[in-house]
């Protein structure tokens, strides 16, 4: 019976070095990784639309202006689907990330041990969120960008085709959810981990449109360390 017992502690110490080794690699390269710049693609490029990069101190959110000449957001997202209806909002923020963790965790203190396991490791389905906004104001948790209009139309390409659509191409609204008077939740492609995070997605998008951006990051201060905030 010792014996049995001094293996099954002997491999439970392998198991803690295993997870406590894997854990500090992940932190060390999220570091290394998050401090290697990707420079903008093209630094002359002609400063046509305002766009903002946005932390909440955890997760960032792409903003980009309701509508341009390019793009008109509220066809494809209405404003009939927040709950304010309020079409005086000319913003809109997005953000993508794990469907069980934006839906059941509004707060912190909502959050349970089982949606972050099923978050973590490739268990769940994502989503995006779409919350109308006022024009930004920048400041520390907000940097203004100015793309240009290829910029932009690649941006645009990026975010559409994070959506998950229907049989006949059309989001797909998940009806009855939002945090407030001015969001709402829409079924998205991929799937939320460790290794790709709420902010891995927005690194991504500003990759995407040839924006600075890090190597790789799964959080929001790799993105901001390169917009020296």
């Amino acid at each position: 019976m010792p014996s049995i017992l001094q293996k099954a502690l002997k491999m439970a110490a392998y198991a803690a070095v295993g997870l406590s080794g894997t854990v500090a690699a992940y932190l060390s390269a999220a570091f290394v990784l998050s401090h290697i710049a990707v420079p903008k693609a093209d630094p002359n490029a002609a400063p046509d639309v305002p766009v903002f990069l946005h932390t909440n101190g955890v997760h960032t959110d792409i903003v980009v202006p309701v509508q341009t000449a390019q793009m008109d957001w509220s066809r494809l997202l209405p404003y009939s689907n927040i709950p304010s209806g309020d079409t005086s909002l000319r913003y809109i923020a997005f953000g993508w990330g794990d469907k069980g963790f934006y839906l059941d965790t509004p707060t912190w203190a909502d959050l349970k041990f089982s949606t972050a396991f099923v978050a973590a490791f490739w268990l769940g389905s994502s989503a995006v969120h779409a919350t109308y906004l006022p024009t930004p104001t920048p400041g520390p948790d907000t940097v203004p960008l100015h793309l240009s209009h290829a910029e932009y139309a690649r941006l645009i390409r990026y975010i559409q085709t994070s959506f998950r659509y229907d049989a006949v191409g059309r989001v797909q609204h998940i009806k009855g959810h939002s945090y407030g008077p001015d969001d709402a939740f829409y079924e998205a492609r991929r799937v939320y981990s460790f290794a790709y995070t709420c902010n891995t997605w927005t690194n991504n998008a500003l990759k995407a449109s040839g924006q600075r951006a890090c190597l790789w990051t799964p959080s929001d201060k790799g993105i901001f360390y390169q917009y020296g905030r």
